[in-house]
């Protein structure tokens, strides 16, 4: 009888023992992940910091490291909260019953290996992003910084400050991008009279990647469209900026749009 009682005795201290050390080497490995999480979501945060800063066109890449960026501040958060919550579950223990206390332990037992996985995810996809960042990074540099104070996009009217960066840039891209043959783009600018609209165009033309991406820039007037064709000469890529100061007839504006067209083909 002693020898069974010693045995069992025996083999209750050893589980004991193995399941603190195991608590422990979990406890241990979920810290070092969290730190883990910490320093990625840093490198992460300082790139995405970065071309949120300039002009880029690769959307995709961005919207992936800013999506794994989010998911792993949620899940620092959720260690956060759940730090806290042990700490005053654990302040409230002594008036737990004992059944009660058991069931609780065994929920957050299995509470914590649902959570370590969704850890162990959010580390892999955030190791998967940043193993991919050195391409993006190198694209990055070659973007142009956005400028912080773009004063000449700026337009004061009775005291009030109105941005014009953002339509400026928009202008600026469907300038440089739209490269399809054979078909003439236009892009209106509608407004009333004196609200910038020209002086916006006239910055636009102003930049210096504007001014090397086209030949020649031509400023008409729209009551004097077909002085356009005293330039028959024309050759390579031509940007025409064209003012009305009111509406334009049909007709005339149909005639000038196939001229354009057809002395873009040649």
């Amino acid at each position: 009888m002693d020898l069974a009682i010693s045995a069992i005795t025996g083999d209750l201290a050893n589980r004991i023992i193995s399941f603190l050390m195991s608590e422990y080497m979990d406890h241990v490995c979920s810290e070092e992940k969290v730190e883990r999480l910490q320093q990625l979501l840093l490198r992460i945060g300082m790139v995405v910091e970065e071309a949120d800063s300039r002009y880029i066109t690769m959307l995709i890449q961005l919207k992936t490291l800013v999506a794994a960026m989010y998911q792993g501040h949620h899940v620092l958060d959720t260690i956060k909260y759940r730090k806290h919550k042990e700490l005053i579950c654990d302040s409230s223990a002594l008036s737990i019953p004992t059944p009660n206390k058991r069931t609780r332990t065994l929920v957050s037992s299995a509470s914590h290996k649902v959570f370590n996985s969704g850890l162990i995810r959010t580390l892999q996809n955030l190791e998967a992003g940043v193993a991919n960042m050195a391409e993006f990074v190198i694209l990055l540099g070659g973007c142009e910084r956005i400028s912080r104070r773009p004063y000449d996009a700026y337009l004061y009217i009775d005291n009030f400050i109105f941005g014009r960066h953002v339509e400026k840039q928009q202008i600026i891209r469907f300038l440089l991008h739209h490269n399809t043959p054979g078909s003439l783009a236009v892009l209106p600018i509608i407004g009333d009279a004196g609200v910038g609209n020209k002086t916006l165009v006239t910055h636009v033309c102003d930049v210096e990647r504007v001014r090397s991406h086209f030949s020649m820039i031509l400023h008409l007037n729209g009551d004097d469209l077909f002085r356009i064709t005293d330039h028959e000469r024309l050759s390579g890529r031509i940007l025409v900026v064209v003012e009305f100061a009111s509406d334009v007839d049909e007709d005339d504006w149909t005639t000038f749009y196939h001229f354009v067209t057809n002395m873009e083909r040649k």
